[in-house]
């Protein structure tokens, strides 16, 4: 599976009818691929609404990128949107895609960038330990980037922030995660972002 997540920063006070008019772009009969999320950032960096698209072959997912590039109205959101940026991943190859439905309030987008030779151990790493840690708290997608600095991101779904803290320390006091020698193939540049779900979002 390969996925697109797009970032838009957004005037402000327009997601709503953002989100809306992504839905319809990301649905309309000329457009590939199956909408999975759209949400909007509420920790981190703000006024941002992000949209993930998941895609079966690499040249769907870059006939669909090459569409959004000839729009003059991206997403339909043009007279909203101040900066886009649209990354292409593909799944960790055992990972199924996510399953639309209800999930949690906040959504937590973390991405992490490899030391050099690093893509090889995490895949091998997060298939030996996720099984554990998603008896936790699900993880919805875990991805590897073809574009930019070498990285992977991962999508955690939470009912609460409140819920999130506690996954994450009983999943440490466990001993379950981080997966074993993971952290030996990462640098310190790390990000995480809360988002949350907006109504017409099929992952909420």
């Amino acid at each position: 599976m390969f996925y697109e997540l797009t970032t838009m920063t957004l005037r402000f006070g327009t997601v709503a009818k953002a989100s809306v008019a992504a839905d319809a772009y990301a649905r309309d009969a000329q457009a590939r691929g199956t909408l999975y999320g759209i949400w909007f950032s509420d920790i981190g960096d703000l006024n941002q609404m992000a949209v993930l698209r998941g895609f079966e072959t690499a040249e769907e997912m870059l006939a669909e990128r090459k569409r959004t590039l000839l729009s003059a109205d991206p997403f339909g959101c043009g007279e909203w949107l101040v900066k886009i940026e649209m990354h292409s991943y593909e799944g960790f190859a055992w990972m199924p895609a996510p399953t639309p439905g209800e999930h949690g309030k906040v959504y937590e987008i973390r991405t992490y960038e490899f030391k050099t030779g690093g893509l090889g151990p995490t895949l091998s790493a997060w298939e030996r330990d996720l099984p554990a840690r998603q008896k936790v708290s699900p993880c919805v997608a875990v991805m590897f980037a073809y574009d930019g600095t070498p990285r992977f991101t991962q999508i955690w779904p939470y009912a609460s922030l409140d819920e999130r803290a506690a996954a994450r320390a009983d999943s440490v006091s466990q001993g379950i995660w981080p997966p074993k020698g993971g952290p030996d193939w990462l640098t310190t540049s790390m990000r995480s972002q809360v988002f949350v779900p907006t109504a017409v979002s099929p992952l909420k």
